[in-house]
């Protein structure tokens, strides 16, 4: 009995001690190994976009995609994999097909991404095209500087061509010229950079914030007024489809959606590529007639007013009520099958976490994978995530003293280069000498902000709610030059060794979390940086 005692009391020690030890080379190099030789990360990508995407919120492809996420790492050993419901409060959308032609005064085939959340043609639609521009008017400061119209010019302008837009297809706008790139932007953020960006001795770290909005003009029409205004014009007036110019070069087209979200406000809308819009605009321009033939077929889905968040867990031990965890979101755009933002986000941080539980890691913490929906639609999946578990600094839920940190990714498929923890300085100090070894993968350092500001990606709903959100950095490579929200974001577009060393940087980064004996620190109530005005 004695003997059986001492043994027992020895396993006891020794899984005490392997549940609170600091982070080794040892370890390390076990997460190095694991995702060097057994990586599952781009058959995760492949699923998530050649099968699953686009993955628009509310739409059927999009809960597909996250019942196959909680499948998967069910598969991978993880626990309580659910997928967490909430109100998004609009149908969901799907575009099922579409083609356009110009018809005269030559063949050919139209370049477009449809509209979300606007209505299907009426079968095959066939009609000439027109351009409205709306007027703009010199600023009497400076002449180059040109001005929306005010309502009054706006309405006369309505006025002057609403009998050309029935039954047209009406182009609106001047064509974009977009200027011809003569030097390349970096792919690469430099190590001379990345260091002075991550330096936390650095009095303006680099890259952060978006800087002040231009101050609004008196009495002219802001961009959101004139659309509203344009859509009521066009739809009042029964045009047949409205052609917006993607502004882009290269064939590039952004189509985000209707911000009423409501179908019966607006007519048919398209994004068409700068190059065809422009060659219709000058064709009429010089007095041509073109016509142009359109066959959209859109369908909303009802149930899709309820959106799910996925989540899913490695149980902690001792330690096992607080929780780190870590997540993109997996909603996409329409227009390509989502792969740069944000599949690669999530099957990132799904790697990081089962490289973890793959090496027998048994975390003192609970490790915490969230999948978002909503993103693209204003933060909505993650913001009612932390609404119901967390709460916030003024008025904290059930979690909100549990939480140790959420690590959030979703810049492309660029390496993690550094990271940004809202928290007091000695937070950022934590991570970043933790994660000092993997300077060879040219991760560079961590940084602290004070910043409460809604706004960007998942990481800053934590931030909000006064908890520390931890937004990775990434090489740029052609995230927002080219794949961002584009109908070029397809899994090519991605680079395997890039993902793979941040799945290694963020796997020791989240084990650093949850073996530590202390949690992140925090700013103390009186520190607290106060809410945005508004907020």
């Amino acid at each position: 009995m004695i003997a059986a005692l001492l043994l027992h009391s020895l396993i006891l020690s020794v899984g005490v001690f392997a549940q609170t030890a600091k982070p080794t080379a040892d370890v390390y190099a076990a997460i190095r190994k694991e995702e060097n030789e057994n990586s599952k990360i781009m058959r995760t990508l492949h699923f998530l976009t050649d099968l699953y995407g686009p993955r628009l919120t509310g739409s059927p492809n999009h809960v597909n995609a996250a019942k196959w996420v909680a499948k998967e790492m069910t598969s991978w050993g993880f626990e309580n994999a659910a997928l967490e419901p909430w109100d998004f409060g609009h149908p969901g959308w799907v575009n099922e097909r579409n083609t356009g032609l110009m018809l005269s005064p030559v063949q050919d085939t139209l370049t477009y991404e449809v509209l979300a959340w606007t209505p299907s043609t009426n079968g095959i639609v066939t009609a000439d095209a027109v351009n409205i521009v709306i007027p703009q008017t010199p600023s009497e400061a400076n002449p180059s500087v040109m001005h929306n119209p005010t309502q009054e010019q706006l309405t006369a302008y309505f006025e002057s061509v609403k009998g050309k837009v029935n039954g047209k297809m009406v182009l609106v706008g001047k064509p974009a010229v977009i200027p011809i790139t003569m030097e390349a932007p970096a792919k690469r953020m430099d190590d001379d950079t990345a260091k002075k960006r991550f330096d936390p001795n650095n009095p303006a770290p680099q890259g952060f914030g978006r800087g002040n909005p231009p101050a609004p003009v008196p009495g002219v029409l802001t961009n959101a007024q004139i659309n509203e205004q344009l859509d009521k014009f066009l739809f009042d007036n029964k045009a047949a489809v409205r052609i917006n110019d993607a502004a882009m070069d290269h064939g590039l087209v952004r189509a985000f959606n209707n911000r009423t979200f409501d179908i019966t406000k607006v007519v048919p809308t398209v994004v068409m590529r700068n190059e065809d819009f422009g060659r219709i605009a000058r064709l009429l321009a010089d007095g041509t007639e073109v016509k142009l033939e359109f066959d959209i077929r859109n369908r909303l889905v009802p149930e899709g007013t309820t959106s799910y968040n996925v989540v899913a867990e490695i149980p902690g031990s001792d330690k096992k009520d607080e929780v780190v965890m870590l997540g993109g979101h997996l909603d996409s755009w329409h227009s390509a099958t989502g792969a740069t933002d944000n599949a690669i986000g999530c099957a990132t941080m799904m790697e990081a976490a089962r490289i973890l539980k793959a090496i027998g890691v048994k975390p003192r913490r609970t490790i915490r994978v969230a999948c978002w929906s909503g993103e693209e639609q204003g933060l909505l999946g993650s913001q009612a995530y932390v609404k119901r578990h967390m709460g916030t600094a003024e008025n904290p839920g059930p979690e909100f003293g549990k939480f140790n940190g959420y690590f959030n990714i979703d810049s492309g498929t660029g390496r993690a280069r550094g990271m940004s923890v809202f928290g007091p300085p000695e937070t950022a100090t934590v991570l970043r000498d933790a994660l000092a070894p993997f300077s060879d993968l040219g991760f560079a350092g961590v940084i602290s902000t004070k910043s409460r500001n809604l706004g960007g990606t998942d990481s800053t709903s934590f931030n909000q709610a006064g908890l520390p959100g931890i937004g990775v950095a990434q090489d740029p490579i052609e995230y927002f030059t080219t794949t961002w929200h584009t109908n070029l974001d397809t899994y090519e577009r991605v680079i395997e060794s890039d993902v793979k060393s941040s799945a290694i940087i963020i796997a020791a980064a989240v084990y650093t979390l949850a073996m530590d004996d202390n949690m992140l620190p925090r700013f103390k109530a009186a520190d607290m940086p106060p809410l945005p005005a508004g907020r």
